[in-house]
């Protein structure tokens, strides 16, 4: 009776494409970062990554999109003069299923739009009815797919009003 050989050739080859079968598993283990949204003013930048995204998928109904406008964790801040614009961006993943504002929770928009870079006076967005001074605004990026006609994504900001602050 004789003993299988393999050469070490062979033996190395095989080691290598287990080694490199064991790195694309691990690889396939991890989660692919959501599109970036980005709010400049002056010199000033913020980038996030969604509060909820589920991969272009729906989130779910009413309920889990409250929930995630109102998400605190992760909320990035920049503080803004009511004289400033404010930059906007969104990767091109986002803009081509379309985008809007809400504000404090509050769709501000009635069209998603398709655009990556919009700008806006900050002014526009510290103004109240009531005529009292805001101090700080919760803004969120919401993408929506029209296709589904859902909302697939969150990205949650705080704008705090430089001269009250």
């Amino acid at each position: 009776m004789t003993a299988p050989f393999i050469s070490p050739r062979a033996r190395r080859t095989g080691v290598a494409l287990g080694a490199m079968s064991a790195g694309l598993l691990a690889l396939s283990a991890c989660d692919k970062p959501t599109p970036l949204s980005t709010l400049t003013v002056g010199t000033d930048t913020v980038h996030s990554e969604a509060t909820c995204y589920n991969d272009g998928e729906s989130l779910g109904g009413e309920a889990q999109l409250k929930k995630c406008l109102n998400d605190t964790d992760g909320r990035k801040s920049i503080t803004v003069s009511p004289d400033d614009k404010i930059h906007f961006g969104v990767d091109p993943e986002i803009a081509d299923n379309g985008w809007t504002f809400y504000i404090e929770g509050q769709r501000a928009e009635p069209q998603p739009d398709k655009n990556t870079y919009r700008t806006f006076p900050a002014s526009a967005f510290f103004s109240s009815q009531s005529g009292e001074p805001i101090k700080t605004v919760n803004l969120s990026i919401v993408e929506t797919s029209e296709k589904k006609r859902a909302v697939t994504g969150v990205w949650n900001f705080e704008l705090k009003n430089k001269s009250l602050t």
